[in-house]
């Protein structure tokens, strides 16, 4: 059987790994650590879940290491000694305040020197397994590849027998709604009930006294707004109703992203994909365009339409005569300056595309796809 130590924080991420692992019919061996942060609460929700997991025939080893002593020198507003914890959004520059110097390289550590002693007692190899992800880069350096990369070089070089051992991030290329929607694969592989499951984890860096997620930090809004995305109420409780947080997250999310696009996009592009706005006729950098390529969203990259979709329509626009598959483009009706029209939006960040109009070629269905240049980046086939 295949082995793995991973770290068991209690949260999201790692819960969803400890599933996927299960999922997989890999021995697990789970370690939670107080390290003294705030949300002490996490380690009664991992040890809640390691239960229930128990309870329905998934054996688990699971330990829980005091690093107090070993951490109390440290600055964090994540930290019992630190200040409060900073709301808004987990990409924005206060979140910084949240990262405990040198965290994952002490818990990477611990793990790598257990899973040596656990290949030595098996005589087999181990995995150091890491719920990292894609969102976690921007604000926590320790959480990048590179340094993993690094740091497993490092371990190697200092241990003997350290090729029995190496390091496994299964969830890097992934954010939280994709984590979220690789758990619901395997508590349906393994027999589970999601929200018993996601009732016993925690998010939130800012609990109440009663266990209640805050709903406004930084990590609170990531997990409300994954739940969203896949559909569902988020299980835990919050100290306010669901549909207030909810509604909160999505504002959060909102003046984040608004304030990304204006900081990212040139004033057309800005105007026409956020404010709903219309180049001039025949002034788009692609409205003639003719070579072999991909149009993906400007605002968030989503495959639109490929060449062998564009047409000449003669309207001094970009003219598609299908959408991509993948695009899932939002049709909603507009009534704007006077006339009924079909306006279409990107499905995933929700940017002003063009109109839709049923002038377009037969053979494809009739429709013409009427889009600004401004909305799309043109990637000619074959370029980087």
């Amino acid at each position: 059987m295949n082995h793995a130590v991973m770290a068991l924080s209690g949260g999201m991420d790692s819960s969803s790994l400890l599933l996927h692992l299960l999922r997989k019919g890999i021995a697990v061996t789970a370690v939670s650590f107080n390290y003294g942060q705030k949300h002490t609460v996490e380690l009664e929700r991992a040890a809640s879940l390691v239960a229930y997991l128990r309870e329905n025939g998934h054996a688990i080893n699971h330990q829980e290491a005091d690093l107090r002593s070993a951490m109390a020198l440290f600055r964090s507003d994540l930290l019992l000694s630190g200040g409060e914890v900073p709301q808004g959004h987990y990409e924005e520059d206060n979140m910084k305040a949240t990262v405990v110097p040198n965290r994952n390289a002490i818990f990477s550590s611990l793990l790598y020197g257990i899973a040596l002693s656990l290949s030595e007692e098996t005589d087999g190899s181990v995995s150091v397994v890491l719920g990292v992800h894609s969102g976690d880069h921007a604000i926590y350096p320790d959480c990048r590849p590179e340094f993993y990369r690094a740091l497993e070089h490092a371990f190697q070089l200092g241990n003997w027998d350290s090729e029995r051992v190496g390091f496994e991030l299964p969830f890097l290329l992934k954010d939280k709604t994709s984590i979220l929607k690789d758990a619901l694969e395997s508590v349906n592989h393994l027999g589970l009930d999601f929200d018993e499951v996601f009732r016993r984890t925690i998010t939130s860096y800012d609990p109440d006294d009663d266990g209640r997620s805050h709903g406004k930090t930084g990590s609170d809004v990531e997990r409300i707004l994954a739940f969203h995305a896949i559909g569902k109420t988020d299980p835990v409780e919050y100290i306010q109703p669901w549909e207030v947080v909810l509604e909160d997250a999505l504002t959060i999310e909102r003046k984040h992203k608004d304030q990304h696009y204006r900081e990212t996009l040139t004033p057309l592009q800005y105007h026409v994909t956020r404010e709903s706005g219309t180049e001039r006729a025949f002034t788009g950098d692609t409205w003639d365009e003719k070579r072999t390529g991909m149009y993906t969203c400007i605002c968030c990259n989503t495959l639109l339409f490929t060449s062998s979709m564009k047409f000449d329509s003669g309207c001094g626009w970009p003219s598609f005569h299908t959408e991509h598959e993948e695009a899932n483009i939002v049709r909603i009706e507009d009534f704007t300056h006077g006339m009924v029209r079909t306006e279409v939006r990107c499905s995933v960040c929700d940017a002003h595309l063009g109109h839709v109009f049923n002038d377009g070629p037969k053979a494809y269905g009739g429709e013409r796809y009427c889009i600004n240049s401004a909305s799309m980046t043109f990637t000619v086939e074959g370029d980087e």
